[in-house]
């Protein structure tokens, strides 16, 4: 795919996970963060084409990363990774501009599909 991706959530398993995942499906990590407010510097920085973010962090949670994000780059391209049972905030996040999200755990089909729907693949 060549996509610059970078992935947000506070577990390093998690974010080691969703590096496999994406790299097998040809994108770039060019960036990790494990809490929102490293995600919002980091997005400013690398400037990614789409960015993975956990809603559940400390320091700042996703969808306030997300509103920031969105306030700075209203065309960044989030999409939003919750564990089963987040639902409501899955909605909220979508509110708040996330194009999609992934549901944990991850499979990794369903995050190669909603990778290239969101980039326009």
């Amino acid at each position: 795919m060549g996509l610059k991706v970078m992935v947000v959530d506070d577990a390093l398993f998690m974010r080691n996970m969703l590096r496999g995942i994406l790299e097998e499906a040809g994108c770039e990590i060019i960036a990790e963060a494990a809490d929102g407010m490293e995600a919002v510097a980091k997005y400013r920085e690398f400037r990614p084409d789409i960015t993975t973010m956990d809603i559940i962090m400390p320091v700042k949670n996703g969808i306030e990363a997300l509103s920031e994000i969105i306030a700075f780059d209203s065309n960044a391209r989030v999409i939003m990774c919750s564990a089963v049972g987040q639902e409501s905030l899955v909605h909220a996040a979508q509110a708040a501009g996330a194009l999609d999200f992934i549901i944990k755990p991850f499979n990794p089909e369903r995050v190669t599909e909603v990778i290239k729907s969101v980039a326009g693949n």
